[in-house]
């Protein structure tokens, strides 16, 4: 997903979630050492992944991105309330978030 079309899907989504143009938007790059596993409580927000990496695992309330899975029907790039970010590699990594 590139930033344009993730500011652009921010923007409906907020709309479909009743908010309008009444919320904040901050740009988040997440650092992970090496098989580090990071939970981040987000209820209250979204966090929309930009840069797709083949060894980031994340688990979320809303569903599961990872490229590696071979029994999902479909990997989410939105993910809000409980998320789970594993860095399944043994070297750090930065992913992007909305």
């Amino acid at each position: 997903m590139t930033s344009d079309l993730a500011l652009e899907y921010i923007s409906r989504r907020m709309s479909e979630m009743g908010f309008g143009k009444k919320y904040l938007l901050r740009f988040r790059h997440i650092l992970l050492k090496e098989a580090e596993v990071r939970e981040v409580t987000a209820y209250n927000q979204i966090f929309i992944l930009i840069e797709p990496i083949q060894t980031i695992r994340i688990e979320s309330d809303v569903g599961l991105f990872d490229l590696n899975e071979d029994h999902a029907n479909e990997i989410q790039y939105e993910h809000r309330g409980r998320i789970k970010i594993t860095n399944r590699f043994l070297i750090r990594f930065g992913i992007g978030c909305f």
